[in-house]
């Protein structure tokens, strides 16, 4: 029985072996490479995509367990970059090298999802997991809040 996933609104035949970690199946058997490799240990969040939703760290999940589910890289979340998130890293200018900035991202819009009026701990606590070698933290926490913020008009 043929297995198949859903990656940004597309279904994919699993085809590779079912052990294989989502971000290599991302990245070398489909072409997207918005998703980075950190660590390769789920412990930076440079590999986080979602899973049915829920922020995943891609590098440690096989792909096998994915069956049916529906997979956003950073590259469905909006085709045109025009998500609240994204906007405001560009306006916080958040970004120096720009190598994490895709798994704290879909983070952040798993976080939102789940918490759409966040204080600044519960940012802080829910973007702990993603590392910043570059050290942006500040602007990061600033374009989480501004996205929240944005995100907030549009439902009211």
């Amino acid at each position: 029985m043929e297995k198949m996933i859903i990656i940004n609104g597309e279904k994919y035949q699993i085809d590779v072996d079912s052990n294989m970690p989502l971000l290599w199946f991302l990245r070398d058997r489909l072409e997207i490479t918005g998703t980075k490799f950190g660590c390769g240990a789920g412990l930076c969040g440079a590999c986080t995509v979602h899973v049915d939703g829920v922020a995943t760290r891609a590098c440690i999940t096989p792909v096998g367990v994915l069956a049916d589910k529906k997979i956003t890289t950073i590259e469905g979340l909006s085709e045109t970059g025009e998500h609240p998130l994204q906007k405001a890293w560009v306006e916080n200018n958040v970004p120096q090298c720009g190598y994490c900035q895709a798994g704290q991202i879909m983070n952040a819009a798993s976080f939102l999802q789940q918490n759409p009026t966040p204080s600044a701990e519960e940012i802080d606590t829910a973007m702990q997991g993603n590392i910043c070698r570059c050290g942006t933290y500040q602007r990061i926490k600033k374009a989480v809040a501004d996205a929240a913020d944005e995100l907030a008009k549009e439902v009211s």
